[in-house]
C-alpha cells in the first residue's frame, strides 16, 4: 500500500507543484487546472496512438498545458477578466477541445510503449512507477530551483508578493503573471500525461476534482514540511502529494467505494484547511493565558513592593 501510494504520489507531484505556483507564488486561484490536466493526457495519448514516442508525446503534452496557461493569462492580464472567471472560461473551452482531440470520451492505450517501458523490464510495475516519478520530479524541482534563482524567477516571486511595488521597480508584472500561468498549467498537463500512461487511457472526465487534489496536496505538504527556502517548499509539495495519495489509499482499504474518492478528497481538503486554523487559535489562547499570568505576577509583585515600602516608612 505504501509502495503504491509513493508511486502514485510522485506522478501527481507535478500537479501539486503547478497549483503551488499559482496559488502560493502568484496568489491566484486558477481553475484552468481541471481543463489542462486532461488536455495534457489527451494530447499525449493521441500522439502515442498515432505512432509518436512516449517521451516526445509527454513533452508536447507539457507544452500544450503551457498554451492553456497562456490563454488564461491573456484573459486575466490583457482582457482584465477576473482570474477565477478566466480559469473557468479556459477550462470550459478545453472540454470541447479535448473531445475533438480524442474523438471520443475515452481513448485507451493498447500496444503503445509508455514511459515506464523504457525502464528495465525486470522491475515490478510499482517500482517502475516510483523510478519514473523520481526522475520526473527530480528534473522538475531542479529546473524550478534554478529558475527561481534567476532574475526571471525572482521577478515572478516579487510579482506575487507585491504587484504594485514590482511594477514600480520596472518588472513587467503582466508578463510575469502570464509566465506563471504557463509554467503552472504545463506542469499540471505533464501530470495528466503521466497519469494517463499509468492508467492506460485518457478520459474526458479525468480532470474533475483535480483542483481539490492539488490544493489538498499543497496544504498537506505545508503542514509536514515548512520553510522559506524554495527547495524546501517544492519538496513539501512532493511530500504533500505522496501523503495525500496515502490517505486516499487508506480510505479505500477501509472499504470506501471508488465513487466516493471525490468526496473523500473534499473532506481531506477541509481537514487540512481547518487544522492550521485550530492550531493557531490554540496557540493564541496559550500565549494570551501566559501573558495574563505574567501581568498578574507583575501586579502581585508591585503590590508586595508597595506594602514593604509602607512598612519601612512606618518604622522610620
Amino acid at each position: 500500500m505504501i509502495i503504491s501510494s509513493l508511486g502514485q504520489g510522485l506522478l501527481w507531484a507535478p500537479l501539486a507543484i503547478g497549483v503551488f505556483i499559482t496559488f502560493r507564488i502568484l496568489d491566484i486561484p486558477d481553475l484552468t487546472t481541471e481543463g489542462s490536466f486532461p488536455f495534457g493526457a489527451a494530447i499525449t495519448v493521441s500522439l502515442m496512438i498515432k505512432g509518436q514516442s512516449a517521451i516526445v508525446a509527454t513533452i508536447i503534452g507539457f507544452l500544450a498545458g503551457c498554451v492553456a496557461g497562456l490563454v488564461t493569462g491573456i484573459l486575466d492580464t490583457k482582457l482584465k477578466i477576473p482570474s477565477l472567471l478566466a480559469g473557468i472560461l479556459t477550462m470550459t473551452g478545453l472540454y470541447s477541445i479535448n473531445m475533438h482531440i480524442m474523438g471520443k470520451s475515452n481513448v485507451p492505450l493498447l500496444t503503445q510503449k509508455v514511459l515506464t517501458g523504457y525502464l528495465p523490464a525486470g522491475l515490478t510495475v510499482d517500482m517502475q512507477t516510483i523510478i519514473l516519478g523520481i526522475i520526473v520530479v527530480a528534473i522538475v524541482i531542479a529546473v524550478l530551483y534554478w529558475l527561481f534563482k534567476t532574475r526571471l524567477g525572482l521577478s515572478l516571486m516579487a510579482t506575487g508578493d507585491n504587484k504594485n511595488m514590482s511594477a514600480a521597480n520596472g518588472i513587467n508584472t503582466d508578463g510575469m503573471i502570464i509566465f506563471g500561468y504557463m509554467i503552472s498549467n504545463g506542469l499540471i498537463a505533464l501530470s495528466g500525461a503521466l497519469i494517463a500512461q499509468n492508467n492506460g487511457y485518457a478520459d474526458i472526465g479525468m480532470g474533475i476534482g483535480t483542483i481539490v487534489i492539488g490544493l489538498a496536496s499543497v496544504l498537506v505538504g505545508e503542514i509536514f514540511l515548512r520553510g522559506n527556502n524554495i527547495l524546501v517548499r517544492l519538496s513539501a509539495m512532493v511530500l504533500g502529494a505522496i501523503v495525500y495519495r496515502f490517505l486516499l489509499t487508506v480510505a479505500m482499504s477501509l472499504g470506501f467505494p471508488a465513487d466516493d474518492l471525490k468526496i473523500l478528497s473534499a473532506i481531506i481538503l477541509i481537514i487540512v484547511i481547518c487544522v492550521p486554523i485550530i492550531q493557531n487559535r490554540i496557540k493564541t489562547k496559550r500565549q494570551l493565558k501566559k501573558y495574563l499570568a505574567q501581568m498578574e505576577a507583575e501586579d502581585d509583585g508591585s503590590i508586595t513592593s508597595k506594602t514593604s515600602a509602607k512598612s519601612i516608612l512606618s518604622r522610620d
